[in-house]
């Protein structure tokens, strides 16, 4: 592109130059042979009027007196009737421009000088306009390189970005070049860049919540066709595969759910449910895990609650919660249930340490970890317990105490005030 505009633009200047040039020669050379005529013709006409004088006084006229009257390059020839031609000067070789006068006393002037004094002042005229030609042409290829690398750089700058995001870096630029045309190009991909930038963002956070949330259910199901490898007695294998199917279907739910949010993360599915149920199945799915740590997970507080919200949501939030008390807490996991307002609560607490100070309320931030886990559970948990219109909050760091926070409405079957403890 470079040798393009530079090459046009020199064409353009060089056509100029030609037209222009040209014409301009033509008319100089014709003016400098006028204006060398005219001198011959105005020194004719002086000598002339001076020959004229001194005959008309009877005085004589002679090379010597005349030799001052005659420029140095030119040369003249005086013919008076009845005497000898007066030559004043050298005559000049080849092609001369002449003129003859004739005076009133019948004497004939003729004035000559060298047409080689026209080609010498014809040619240094044309060498000032070529030195000008030659200045005019730098000056267009200068200017030309200029035009060329102020186009053609930000063209390559805007090149490599299109080359960048559709290699997989969609970080913006943010840079402009003073052109409308080509900062409106590098507007486009930069905005071009940013959509990509939260699309990646986005497909790599439901990677991660998807294989998250998709792991506390598949290592529930594990454990619990272990449980059933592990016994001969077709009542508990039918109990356990029934809890696996039940584990199953969770898994299922998940799964659409994830996919739902993936197309449209304004869609929801708030139900009214109860909590017991849902209280009552991470029970069992997370016994034998505690079984097999020597821990115990019980739960208390108040029954027959009901919360809008999505049940699968729910019982992922529960999931995440019991886990991380299994990995980071020690001691017994107590669930307990209870009303603030119009809204249920389910708290999570165990006898571990509990949140480091440093962390804090970062603990539900991303990447953020007190061991070496992701660091997504609690994050993933609260986005859950947010997109149901609920809230996941740490009540209190030590011993740590998390509660789920949810909109409720009473069954009519049961009464919500009954206060019972649902020890398992």
């Amino acid at each position: 592109m470079r040798r393009r505009l530079i090459q046009s633009t020199l064409a353009v200047v060089l056509v100029v130059i030609a037209v222009f040039g040209v014409s301009l020669v033509i008319v100089e050379t014709r003016t400098i042979s006028n204006s060398a005529q005219e001198r011959v013709d105005s020194e004719a006409i002086r000598l002339t009027g001076i020959v004229d004088s001194r005959l008309f006084a009877a005085e004589d006229v002679t090379a010597e007196i005349l030799r001052d009257q005659v420029a140095q390059e030119r040369y003249a020839v005086i013919r008076i009737p009845g005497k000898d031609p007066i030559e004043v000067g050298t005559r000049p070789p080849g092609e001369v421009i002449s003129s003859t006068e004739r005076g009133e006393e019948g004497e004939t002037v003729t004035v000559q000088e060298p047409r080689s004094s026209v080609t010498r002042e014809v040619g240094r005229t044309l060498l000032i306009i070529g030195l000008v030609a030659l200045l005019a042409v730098i000056a267009a290829v200068l200017l030309a390189i200029r035009q060329a690398n102020k186009l053609a750089s930000p063209l390559t700058d805007l090149a490599e970005t299109a080359e960048r995001l559709g290699s997989g870096d969609p970080r913006p630029r943010h840079k402009r070049y003073g052109v409308p045309e080509l900062d409106r190009v590098a507007d486009v991909l930069d905005s071009s860049a940013e959509r990509i930038a939260r699309m990646l963002t986005a497909e790599r956070r439901l990677a991660a919540d998807a294989s998250h949330q998709l792991r506390t259910p598949l290592t529930a199901l594990s454990m619990r066709l272990e449980e059933i490898t592990l016994t001969d007695d077709p009542e508990t294998v039918k109990e356990e595969a029934n809890v696996a199917l039940t584990q199953v279907e969770r898994l299922t739910d998940v799964v659409e759910r994830l996919l739902t949010n993936s197309r449209d993360p304004r869609a929801g599915n708030a139900v009214t449910f109860d909590l017991d149920e849902v209280i009552q199945q991470q029970l069992a799915e997370w016994r034998p895990a505690y079984r097999s740590a020597g821990r115990a997970i019980v739960s208390s507080g108040k029954r027959h609650l009901t919360a809008v919200g999505t049940p699968g949501a729910v019982a992922q939030v529960l999931a995440a919660l019991i886990e991380n008390s299994l990995m980071h807490g020690g001691g017994t996991v107590a669930l307990r249930t209870r009303v603030t307002g119009n809204q249920a609560v389910i708290e999570v607490t165990d006898e571990g340490p509990g949140v480091p100070a440093d962390l804090g309320a970062r603990i539900f931030e991303r990447t953020i970890s007190g061991r070496n886990s992701t660091g997504i559970g609690l994050a993933v948990a609260r986005d859950l317990a947010e997109a149901d219109g609920g809230r996941l909050e740490m009540l209190q760091a030590q011993p740590p105490v998390f509660g789920l926070f949810l909109s409720r409405t009473p069954l009519k079957s049961s009464p919500v005030d009954d206060d019972e403890p649902m020890v398992r």
